[in-house]
This record gives structure tokens, sequence and C-alpha cells, in this order.
């Protein structure tokens, strides 16, 4: 399965933009530059109360469908 390791940084109060349904999608910024663009579902199972920081693994099918987000750990 594809995938690409990404950089998140979302505040509490940008994570509960997604809950109010005002934002469908989320970009963030890959470890080697690239902008990618997620759907903001994907945060669900990830956001903590201080919402998203650090390093993830997006891991999507051959037809870049999303398929799961897994932290690797802390943002350099």
């Amino acid at each position: 399965m594809p995938s690409i390791d990404l950089i998140i940084e979302l505040s509490a109060a940008q994570c509960q933009a997604h809950y109010a349904g005002s934002v469908d999608h989320v970009y963030a910024s890959s470890t080697d530059g690239r902008r990618v663009l997620l759907p903001a579902q994907a945060l669900r199972r990830v956001v903590t109360r201080d919402g998203v920081h650090g390093v993830y693994r997006l891991s999507y099918d051959d037809n870049g469908r999303f398929q799961s987000l897994q932290r690797l750990g802390d943002s350099p």
C-alpha cells in the first residue's frame, strides 16, 4: 500500500472547524516538501484536546483514496 509521511500542525480550534462541518479537507506538508490534501475525517482518530501535532504516515490505495493515518512521532 503506498504511503507518504506528513507533518501536521493543527490547533484545537482548527480541528473544531471540521467537527462543525465547515472544513472537508486539510492541507499538510510531506516530509519531502510536497503539499498534500487529505480528508478532514482522516484526523478523527489522531486528534487530541490540543489538536493534531506531529509526523504521521498517510496510507492510500492505488486509486489515491485514503486508507489510514498513523502517528510516527513529534514534528522535527
